[in-house]
């Protein structure tokens, strides 16, 4: 007697790689996401390879050089007690990717479970979870944010959590909408029918199709992460002195913009460019996982 697990057709390896070299083609022949890719691979690198960089401590106070231009001593110039702002900004990326990926991990990482079992379970299952789905996004991402961070106190950490929790709606939709439509299909019928495990059928069948909107979404999310990290920093939420962070920089530079401009423009900038890089790699990301493009 054949196992039930063997009447139901699984993925050809051969098709599986040619999926796959067909995405990259189409990857690399995305200008934007290869523009993008590149701007979020250098603040990443840049963040990785903060502690062995040949820069300034970036919480050493320099009286004498108190809010002084850029030059080529401090190239990016000094802030309000003589810090140098380059080492500051090079040691902030680590807090506002640390956030952006953290906190797109946690929504994931709830999101998507809870996605997969209101999609595929539906009845109570599925009424429960949407309803709190729908509680939690009448609240705007950003309010519901900064509530929970105050309400969890000022670190970097608890920012991380709630930023997280206030994304996992998106993914809890995202993925029950994947689910609703890739367990209608035949094969997942099939193997429904022949009495193959739910584990099974969701770890072989619906996870994988799941997957591919779940990594764009991902992508995209730590971009609005990043911004969001930044803003409850520039709130007092996020990263506590001495440590830097943009958000917490633009906070402090807000008080010296006539007098020294470059604490905010060099923040500001950096902010603007690891956020558009991760939007154009998202995008890139979703055009070459389209199967309907060509």
């Amino acid at each position: 007697m054949t196992h039930a697990s063997e009447n139901v057709s699984v993925p050809d390896p051969i098709l599986v790689a040619k999926r796959e070299n067909r995405v990259w083609k189409k990857f690399r022949t995305h200008r934007s996401a290869m523009v993008g890719g590149g701007l979020a691979l250098f603040f990443v690198v840049v963040a990785l390879f903060a502690p062995i960089l040949p820069i300034d401590d970036p919480a050493a106070t320099d009286w004498m050089a108190v809010r002084k231009a850029p030059s080529l001593a401090h190239p990016f110039g000094t802030d309000e007690i003589g810090r140098d702002v380059l080492s500051r900004m090079i040691w902030g990326a680590q807090a506002s990717l640390l956030a952006g990926v953290v906190s797109v991990a946690i929504a994931i990482g709830l999101g998507v479970p809870l996605g997969i079992l209101a999609g595929y379970f539906s009845g109570w299952v599925d009424a429960v979870i949407s309803r709190c789905t729908e509680a939690l996004l009448a609240a705007p991402f950003l309010v519901l944010a900064i509530a929970l961070a105050a309400f969890l106190g000022p670190s970097l950490t608890n920012a991380m959590i709630a930023i997280g929790i206030s994304t996992t709606p998106i993914f809890i939709r995202l993925t029950r909408g994947q689910v609703l439509s890739v367990k209608a299909e035949d094969y997942v019928e099939s193997a429904r029918a022949v009495g193959l495990p739910t584990f099974k059928i969701l770890r072989r069948y619906i996870f994988p199709n799941v997957l591919p909107p779940v990594l764009v979404q991902g992508t995209l999310s730590v971009a609005t992460a990043i911004i969001a990290e930044a803003s409850l920093s520039f709130l007092g939420l996020g990263q506590q002195a001495p440590d830097p962070s943009w958000g917490q920089m633009l906070n402090i530079a807000k008080n010296y913009l006539h007098q020294a401009p470059w604490m905010a423009m060099w923040p500001g900038i950096a902010i603007f460019l690891v956020v558009l890089g991760f939007n154009l790699l998202g995008d890139g990301l979703r055009d070459a996982l389209d199967p309907r493009e060509k």
